[in-house]
């Protein structure tokens, strides 16, 4: 299955956030895992706030078009993105 499925127009997408990070920004496939570094300190899921708003631009959807399945506090994450409208290039498009 990957790091990502799609499951009709939404996106479930596994994730490996990385806090503190320089800037924010889309890193590599580890695994089942995409990793995502995080410009935010991992405090009370500001990091994860923070990775949602910049996901939401990424993938041209509304904020609330993305669920935090699970790991809101955690580094290990599972997001659904329902009907993202711009795909970055590593999400292959749904088949």
């Amino acid at each position: 299955m990957g790091f990502c499925h799609w499951e009709g127009d939404t996106l479930v997408l596994n994730v490996l956030g990385r806090p503190r990070a320089a800037e924010t920004r889309l890193g590599q496939v580890l695994g089942e895992q995409l990793e995502i570094h995080v410009a935010e300190k991992p405090v009370r899921g500001r990091a994860t706030a923070h990775m949602v708003r910049f996901l939401a631009g990424e993938f041209q959807v509304e904020e609330n078009a993305i669920e935090v399945v699970f790991g809101v506090y955690s580094v290990n994450k599972q997001l659904r993105i329902t009907a993202p409208k711009r795909l970055p290039e590593v999400i292959p498009p749904p088949a």
